[in-house]
């Protein structure tokens, strides 16, 4: 018996939002609770983090100029990422990048300044701080997942434009584009898989023992 565990309807709770949890790229224009929205953030925030640096940002977008601003600076970047595509960029630009029009909110997550400061657990693997961030909107998504609502991660723009359009400080970093907001359904599986762009690894062709590539013996 383990002293520390949750019950079974809460571990039931836990993984279910994890599997059900989904990049969403279509939204209702309905307002976020400003309560829950509150809530979604202190998730966030309650992220673990190299040496406690804490290096997340995260900028509320509430401008509708702003809005359609990164509105066209991701598509700037799809039609760049289309022609890299080659082959396959006919097929990328049908695919629904982004709900940045429609989601009732929008957040900017970023990398502070001044980061190089913060040693502890970075002098041989600096981008902890990224993994940091990345961890502070896992906790945001899988809370609004709870909380019946939906979350996209955009990453089809330039940082730099995006940080001057910001006014960020030097040394910042963003990192997302985040759409959250009321949906009328969660997608069953996938997007990318729904749509046929790609199909999900197996765990076993994941996990490796003793070396890379090493089998269970």
């Amino acid at each position: 018996m383990n002293l520390h565990d949750f019950d079974e309807l809460e571990r039931e709770a836990v993984y279910r939002v994890i599997a059900e949890r989904r990049d969403m790229r279509h939204f209702l224009p309905d307002p976020v609770d400003p309560v829950v929205f509150k809530r979604l953030l202190a998730a966030a925030h309650q992220a673990p983090s190299v040496g406690l640096m804490q290096p997340w940002r995260f900028i509320r977008i509430t401008d509708s100029r702003l809005r359609s601003a990164l509105v066209s600076l991701v598509e700037e970047e799809r039609i760049r990422t289309a022609g890299a595509l080659v082959e396959r960029g006919d097929e990328f630009m049908r695919l629904k990048v982004d709900g940045i029009q429609e989601c009732g909110e929008l957040l900017v997550a970023a990398l502070g300044d001044q980061r190089e400061q913060h040693i502890f657990g970075r002098r041989t693997l600096p981008e902890m701080d990224l993994a940091s961030v990345a961890c502070a909107i896992q906790n945001l998504w899988l809370a609004a997942r709870a909380e019946g609502l939906g979350m996209g991660w955009v990453s089809l723009f330039d940082p730099v434009q995006l940080a001057q359009l910001l006014h960020m400080p030097a040394g910042s970093k963003p990192v997302a584009i985040l759409c959250l907001g009321h949906v009328a359904a969660f997608y069953p599986a996938p997007m990318l898989k729904l749509a046929g762009w790609a199909d999900e690894r197996p765990l076993d062709e994941l996990v490796f023992h003793n070396t890379w590539g090493g089998s269970e013996t």
